[in-house]
């Protein structure tokens, strides 16, 4: 944990320092000859399996073909990777919907080019010998969960949905590096995370099955992971925009036909890089994120108002936007047709 710690602390020096463009060397060349963009994705946290995409359409050359030449960094959580994009220190980021919302309601400028996990993996997670089976099971649980995150804004909702009140549970509050361990020690009985997350890592560890409450599955399902950027490049670079969103849906629906191929694209990303069983379980997770009922058989990363609408309003009745706004300011449509 020490050296995770040490890199953490390093990402935002590296982003100021090796911005894209920063040094007047911001084009590269292909092996056939292409002039490339040199550009840069920040993630929302260290690679992990619902990264597969981006490693695998490297290595398909998608980006490439796009006249990308597109160097992957590890974020520091999604809050983050909102600002830096917002500042410029990286042309585009990875990040959960929510973290966009309350960056805008407090004046970030960044915008959304599409949505990617459309089904929030938002859930309850436990070991299946807690033999909890619905919401109401939960009463009378601890659960580990992060003040102000997204996760614990939410979760009153879910209760609520759920005939269930937030004083039928106690949450303890958890760095979220710390929750995993907090249920293998059985200081709690479950925590709140992303399935595509969390859950194959802890059953790795713990050798036990984990199960899982979805939000989704229980009433309440909002917008989560997506690729965005900052106004300024918006503004200056609307083909390169255009460019880097193409690219990505295109690398999103490759890896979804080649599963195996787009989990060992990414052998060497991190040396935080879960083991190949986790990767493949959060891979295959991810991939059930991908639409709602009304984005079923579109290209991924393509939204809809409607499901915009339906976020921002849950994520207003949780208090993470004070001042709502309509979905154009928080999402650029033109930036992917379908």
């Amino acid at each position: 944990m020490h050296s995770r710690r040490l890199l953490i602390g390093l990402v935002p020096l590296l982003l100021v320092a090796t911005a894209c463009g920063e040094d007047g060397d911001d084009t590269s060349t292909s092996d056939s000859g292409k002039k490339l963009d040199k550009v840069t994705l920040t993630l929302n946290w260290y690679p992990y399996g619902e990264h597969a995409p981006f490693y695998y359409g490297v290595k398909e050359k998608i980006f490439e073909k796009h006249g990308i030449d597109l160097e992957i960094r590890a974020g520091q959580g999604s809050q983050k990777t909102v600002q830096a994009t917002a500042a410029g220190q990286t042309d585009f980021g990875w990040a959960d919907t929510p973290a966009v919302l309350s960056g805008v309601d407090q004046g970030v400028d960044v915008k959304s080019l599409g949505v990617m996990l459309q089904t929030t993996p938002s859930s309850v997670q436990f070991f299946s010998d807690q033999n909890i089976k619905t919401p109401a099971d939960i009463k009378g649980k601890t659960v580990a969960g992060t003040a102000g995150d997204a996760l614990t804004k939410t979760f009153p909702i879910f209760l609520e949905k759920n005939n269930l009140k937030l004083s039928d549970v106690k949450i303890q509050n958890t760095d979220p590096a710390g929750k995993i361990a907090a249920v293998i020690s059985g200081k709690t009985d479950a925590l709140l995370g992303y399935a595509s997350d969390q859950g194959p890592t802890m059953a790795d560890k713990a050798k036990k099955d984990v199960e899982y409450l979805r939000f989704s599955e229980h009433g309440l399902n909002f917008y989560s992971n997506g690729l965005i950027a900052g106004q300024k490049i918006l503004k200056q670079d609307a083909d390169l925009t255009k460019r880097m969103t193409t690219a990505v849906s295109e690398a999103w629906a490759a890896a979804e036909k080649a599963p195996e191929p787009a989990v060992a694209a990414m052998e060497g990303a991190s040396e935080q890089l879960p083991p190949k069983a986790v990767l493949t379980e959060q891979f295959a997770t991810t991939m059930t994120l991908l639409h709602t009922e009304s984005t079923q058989g579109k290209a991924p990363g393509l939204n809809t108002e409607a499901d915009w609408q339906e976020t921002i309003d849950i994520f207003a009745e949780a208090g993470l936007v004070k001042n709502p706004k309509a979905p154009s300011d928080y999402w650029d449509s033109s930036a992917l047709k379908g």
